[in-house]
């Protein structure tokens, strides 16, 4: 995978490079020069580019994700009933007031949305966009921190897991083996098995 989404949105919106998680504690190792504009972006970007995942990974989300424009409140969309929890556990790890918050993490979606679609085909279904965000998962995981317990919110521990914010040999094959077992599958992909039986 030569193309890194969160590398990406954190440069084109110039934000200080991210620190990887340690898969031990779960967090930043601790460091005295981080500012605030440090934790906000550590904790916002993984956090938007985890929510839009787990959006995505339903054929309704994968749709609405084709046909979004830019304007779109992606953290009401992608957070849904957790947005107010979300908001406030990211200014709380920042830091910083909530109020500006949601108007930084849309501009983080928005910046995700634009550079996923200009490396999707022009004839990217739903399928294309689940195996997308599959394929940047794990980069993403490595720099999520646990404090946020996003996967606890969004209802899938794996988020949250320390295998997936460990390197290595034994840790990539791992991960390439849960990979394996977790290709994006659509609506029409089981209708289609459920006839052939």
């Amino acid at each position: 995978m030569s193309f890194n989404l969160l590398e990406s949105v954190q440069n084109n919106l110039g934000y200080p490079a991210l620190q990887k998680i340690d898969p031990n504690t779960q967090n930043v190792l601790p460091d005295e020069k981080k500012s605030i504009g440090d934790k906000f972006s550590q904790a916002a970007i993984p956090a938007v580019l985890t929510g839009l995942f787990n959006f995505v990974q339903s054929d309704i989300g994968a749709e609405a994700f084709l046909k979004a424009d830019l304007t779109k409140n992606w953290v009401g969309v992608i957070f849904n009933d957790h947005k107010n929890t979300v908001l406030q556990t990211i200014a709380a790890y920042a830091g910083q007031l909530g109020e500006s918050i949601a108007v930084k993490l849309n501009a983080i979606a928005n910046e995700a949305t634009k550079l996923v679609k200009e490396h999707l085909p022009a004839d990217a279904g739903i399928k294309e966009v689940k195996l997308y965000f599959s394929n940047q998962k794990n980069n993403i995981l490595l720099y999520l921190p646990g404090d946020l317990k996003l996967g606890e919110l969004l209802h899938d521990n794996t988020l949250d897991d320390t295998t997936n914010k460990m390197e290595g040999p034994i840790s990539s094959l791992m991960q390439s083996i849960g990979a394996a077992f977790s290709k994006p599958v659509t609506g029409d992909d089981i209708k289609s098995h459920e006839d052939s039986l």
